[in-house]
This record gives C-alpha cells, sequence and structure tokens, in this order.
C-alpha cells in the first residue's frame, strides 16, 4: 500500500521547489555514481540516434530508494523501475493478471496454502557497483531470502515490516521478537523454515497459516525487489542513496527534491515486450501489436524533476520542457479536460487525455493515542464523529478538486475486492446541525462565551492538525478550518515539510492528519491492517486497539476470497464508522496528459513502473 499526501498525487508525500536542472554540483551523499558504460548507450542509443529520454515532473519529494526503508509513493515510483520482484503485472491486461518477471514461472503452491515454491530464471543481474569488487554478480534464490529478512532487522526499522510480518513466514516473526527482547543483532545467516534458497535458483517460502493471496504480496517491485547483502553492507546507513538492483533503469543523478535521473541499464537481460490486452479493449490491442517483441527499455533515460506547485509543474508542461503531466493539477482541470474530455487546443497538438478513478483513498487519520482526539470513550467517539459531520467533503471534492474525485463512503479502495459503490454510510453525511448537536450532548459546551467550545472538562479544546506548505494543501485547510468554525471547534495547523509529518506520524506524536493510501495489490486486506493493533508503527497510521477488530482482520487475512470474507469487508466499515479513527472523504480521479511524441503509456493500477513500456516517437 503507497502512503501519500491528500493533495492531488500520492503519495503517499514535499520538500520540493522547481528543478534546476544545471543547477549546483552533485555530493558524494546526493547521487549514486553512473555506473560505467552507463552513460554512452543511453546517449548514443539506436547506433547513434539521439537519446530518447522522457523528462517529467513529482509534485511531491522523494525520500531515498531503498525498498525496505520507503514507504511514499514518489519513492516507490524510482524503486520500481531499478529493483525487481519475484512477479509483476501485465501492463496491458484489464482486469489485472500477474505474470513471472525475476521467477520462471508461477509458484508451485501446496493444498493448504502454506508452501511456495518458485524458480529463478538464471542469467540475471545486479547492476555493476563498487560493492561487487569487479565481478559481475547473479541474482540467485538467496537474494530474496535476504531482502526478505531486511523487512525483520529491527536495526532496519522498515515502516513496512508490518505487511511482512502479517505474511507470518515460518520463523521469522518469532526470531525478530527475540531480536528485541535481548537487543542483540540480527543474524542474517541464521536459518529459518519459513524462508530458504533450497538451491541456487530455488526458493521455498513456508507460512504458519494459509495465505491464498501470497501471489499478490511477492508482486510490488518497489518494495520486493531483490537487494544484494554485498551493497547493503557497503553503504550502511547510506542505502537510501545507493540503489543496485536488477532492473531496467538504474539511478545516476540524484539532487534531493529537485532532480532524479534514471538511465537505462546497459546490462539488463533481453527481455521483451509481451503485454496481452483483453480482445474488446481496442487500445491495447493496438498497443500490443505496436510493440510485440521489442526489447525492453524502450528510453534512454528518465529525467524526474519536483515541482511542488500547481503553476509552475503546469506551465512548464504546456511551455514543452516535459513530454508527460502525472496528474493535472486541480486549478487546470478545467482549461486542460473540461467536461472530461482533452481541450480542443491540446488536442490539435496530438495529446492524449488518460482518465480513470484511482485506486486509493483520501483521508483524515486521527491519532488513537492522542489525548485531545484519541480515545475510546464516548465522548471522544463523539468528537471524531463530529468533526467527520462538520466535514463539508462535497465541497472539498467539487470545488477544490474541480470533480476531480468522488466522496468516499468507507476507507477501501475502487478496483479492490472490498469496495462497494452502494454501500452508504455516515462517512458520506455533511451535517453541521447534527454534529453541533453531538457535541453539545458530549460536553463540548462554549463555557466562557467566546465562540469555541471547551472540553467537557472545562478546558481549552484547540484541534492541532499537521499540514504541508503547498498551495493546493492551503485551500484544503482553508476549507476545513471554516468548516470546524461553523461548529465552535477551534482549529491550529503545524506546518512541516511532509518527511518530518511522516516521521511525527510514525512515532504517533501528532494529532490529525489529511493523508491518501493507494493500493498496490487488488486485495483490501492492506486497507484492513490500518485498523490492527499489530500493525501499530506500520501501517496502523491511528494507532487504534480493538479486539473486535484485531479479530476481524485476523480472520479475514486467513480466508479465501468469496461472499463469507465479503460480509467481514462490510462488517468492518460498519466498526470503522462507528469509532471514526479514520474519516474517508474521497477517491481521486487521476487524469495525465501526455504529448503526441510519447506512446504506450497506460496507468498502472496497483503497480508504479511503466517506464519500460513505452517509447518516444519521432
Amino acid at each position: 500500500m503507497n502512503l501519500a499526501p491528500l493533495i492531488g498525487a500520492p503519495a503517499r508525500s514535499a520538500l520540493l521547489g522547481l528543478a534546476l536542472l544545471l543547477s549546483g554540483p552533485l555530493t558524494q551523499a546526493q547521487t549514486q555514481a553512473p555506473t560505467p558504460g552507463a552513460a554512452a548507450p543511453a546517449e548514443a542509443s539506436a547506433a547513434g540516434a539521439a537519446a530518447k529520454v522522457l523528462r517529467y515532473s513529482f509534485r511531491v519529494a522523494e525520500t531515498g530508494f531503498d525498498p525496505a526503508k520507503v514507504t511514499d509513493l514518489y519513492s516507490r515510483v524510482i524503486t520500481s523501475h531499478m529493483f525487481e520482484s519475484l512477479y509483476g503485472y501485465d501492463h496491458l491486461a484489464r482486469p489485472v493478471r500477474i505474470v513471472p518477471l525475476t521467477a520462471a514461472a508461477l509458484p508451485e503452491v501446496s493444498a493448504d496454502f502454506k508452501t511456495f515454491t518458485i524458480r529463478l530464471k538464471p542469467g540475471i543481474y545486479f547492476t555493476d557497483d563498487p560493492a561487487f569488487k569487479g565481478q559481475r554478480r547473479e541474482l540467485v534464490a538467496a537474494d530474496y531470502v535476504y531482502s526478505l529478512k531486511r523487512f525483520a532487522d529491527p536495526a532496519v526499522n522498515s515502516p513496512n515490516w508490518g505487511s511482512v510480518e502479517a505474511q507470518k513466514l515460518l520463523g521469522l516473526n518469532a526470531y525478530r521478537g527475540t531480536v528485541l527482547r535481548s537487543r542483540g543483532r540480527f543474524d542474517y545467516d541464521r536459518p529459518l523454515p519459513g524462508l530458504r534458497a533450497l538451491d541456487r535458483y530455488t526458493l521455498q517460502l513456508q507460512l504458519e497459516e494459509p495465505r491464498p493471496r501470497l501471489l499478490e504480496f511477492l508482486a510490488d517491485a518497489s518494495l520486493y525487489g531483490a537487494v544484494a547483502r554485498e551493497v547493503i553492507e557497503a553503504y550502511g546507513d547510506q542505502s537510501m542513496a545507493h540503489p543496485v538492483g536488477t532492473g531496467p533503469f538504474v539511478l545516476t543523478q540524484w539532487r534531493r527534491s529537485s532532480l532524479i535521473v534514471l538511465s537505462k541499464n546497459p546490462g539488463y537481460r533481453e527481455r521483451y515486450y509481451d503485454a496481452q490486452a483483453a480482445a474488446d479493449d481496442a487500445e491495447g490491442q493496438a498497443l500490443a501489436a505496436r510493440f510485440k517483441g521489442r526489447r525492453l527499455p524502450m528510453l534512454d533515460r528518465v529525467e524526474v524533476s519536483i515541482i511542488e506547485e500547481n503553476q509552475p509543474r503546469w506551465l512548464s508542461f504546456l511551455d514543452g520542457q516535459f513530454q508527460f503531466l502525472e496528474r493535472v493539477p486541480e486549478d487546470f482541470i478545467g482549461q486542460a479536460a473540461p467536461g472530461g474530455q482533452l481541450a480542443p487546443n491540446l488536442a490539435r497538438q496530438g495529446m492524449r487525455l488518460h482518465r480513470q478513478l484511482a485506486a486509493d483513498t483520501l483521508f483524515t487519520v486521527f491519532n488513537m493515542e492522542d489525548p485531545v482526539v484519541g480515545g475510546y470513550t464516548p465522548e471522544k467517539v463523539a468528537l471524531r464523529r463530529a468533526i467527520g459531520l462538520a466535514t463539508d467533503k462535497g465541497r472539498e471534492m467539487s470545488v477544490v478538486r474541480r470533480n476531480q474525485a468522488i466522496s468516499a463512503q468507507a476507507m477501501f479502495q475502487p478496483h479492490t475486492r472490498g469496495y462497494n459503490a452502494q454501500f452508504k454510510s455516515e462517512m458520506s453525511a455533511y451535517d453541521p446541525a447534527r454534529a453541533r448537536a453531538l457535541l453539545e450532548l458530549y460536553g463540548y459546551k462554549d463555557v466562557d462565551g467566546d465562540g469555541w467550545r471547551e472540553q467537557p472538562d472545562g478546558t481549552p479544546l484547540v484541534l492541532e492538525a499537521l499540514s504541508i506548505p503547498e498551495g493546493f494543501q492551503r485551500q484544503i485547510d482553508e476549507l476545513w478550518q471554516k468548516n470546524m468554525a461553523a461548529v465552535g471547534l477551534r482549529v491550529k495547523l503545524k506546518i512541516a515539510k511532509w518527511p518530518e509529518n511522516l516521521k511525527a506520524m510514525r512515532n504517533g506524536k501528532f494529532s490529525i492528519w489529511w493523508l491518501a493510501v493507494s493500493a498496490s495489490q487488488p486485495d483490501s486486506q492492506d486497507v484492513l491492517n490500518m485498523f490492527s493493533s499489530t500493525h501499530i508503527g506500520s501501517s496502523n497510521y491511528a494507532r487504534i486497539k480493538l479486539p473486535e477488530l484485531d479479530a476481524l482482520v485476523a480472520r479475514t487475512d486467513l480466508m479465501p476470497d468469496g461472499p463469507e470474507r465479503q460480509a467481514l469487508f462490510q462488517h468492518s466499515q460498519r466498526l470503522a464508522t462507528a469509532y471514526m479513527p479514520y474519516f474517508a472523504r474521497g477517491h481521486r480521479f487521476h487524469t495525465d496528459i501526455s504529448r503526441a511524441e510519447l506512446v504506450g503509456y497506460r496507468r498502472p493500477l496497483f503497480w508504479n513502473n511503466w517506464w519500460e513500456y513505452v517509447e518516444l516517437a519521432n
């Protein structure tokens, strides 16, 4: 699951600024030196033809490129192009289809879904790096054993440990507990029955409990791509700045929060375009016919600038600096796509519009351990529900977001199994009168007559919310402050950069924040994990501890897909509405625009890699 800011793009993340592509020298800590020989192929592709360079921008800054340490969407977009998981998704298939990536075939699975045996393709190599001491380093089964163990190492402090923990690899969770209790060092050489390399190319995963959907877990390259032990040990705490994988691209330049450059991996194996579209998918069929058999990747380089504000990002695209606009800024959707159709002036330039309802959810998170908005007593639950009732999310979706989102009823994302478009809940209601009545009933009254409510014990009541210094977010902040003032709730915004807010949330040092989560797989279990006490410190951002929800999450995790599991998903939505640790606000439309020369783009649903499947036509 990808974490992102509530602003228009995950992800999700805002150490941003207009990228000045030629400014400033790079320090050693800011960049990885290009792999020897990497620049030449990128600059002289196709027998001397001009390099094919894709340029576009992120609206939120990256945090780094170590798969075990990243959680924000933008960093994961980058890591998914440098690291490779055992499985991936067919670029064109809708409904989605998982296919082997570094694995030779789909896994051999025991009848009880507890043992998965996976054979790797031989002849896959990591990109060259000094850590390999001049030797070409082949990817082997032991690399996936090591990579998964890293998530359990307390010294790594992976924010994604909860997702790995939930798979219950035999012996891994228990060993992590032993290391934590002893405060000792994690021994990567210690044999564990759940993670074994049977031979050089055969990996076997054994689980404590059935995992019918383990394949979806293994298909996330942005997190579960293989890393090499030699590289991690060579760079230590600097692993976020030294990504070395087996993927189609390699990091060749990096100015933090400004510019990220990846070049074609000169040693990438022979891999060819074999995506398959549905028979009734005319666009997909055309792309499959055009690219079938083409060697991947088809680009020489990708340059990603970080541009925080909507206007310069939009104008840079119109000015021709970028061939691709990832998510049209809401401020300019009327100019770009009035009525959901590409503007005539852009269509005349051969541009293409790509619009789909995203597998994401915009939400407000309340810290359940916070003395003001947290807790399980009736008055604390009433406060959170009143905040939800007073929030005019319909106006946020229609006015601030320019109809680029729809109101949400629950936390489950569209296109995932738990999502039910017909489900209705209190989270859809905007009812300030009811919010005021609820506050009055549970003792939140204006005792001193200053227009602001106090807490039931008479002490001042101030809602403190995290925010970021970004123009679009300011519009959301202003609307919410106005909503809260209308029911007598005073708000204090704590403005900080995205990474600072993220750190505060992980440590439980916050009260309220606005975020978005995008699904990284078709299943909805990741959303349920947001309510599990075992995921506090990772995906349980609200830090909620409720035995009934814990039991429900544990039960659905083991069940095969079907009506019974779906019924439990619906029950979880009712519990989530009742206690309101999260307030689901909306689901976004992703509206991208590509210039005529960019061919082959199709927005991924649950994965982040797409660069290798596109080309720049002459």
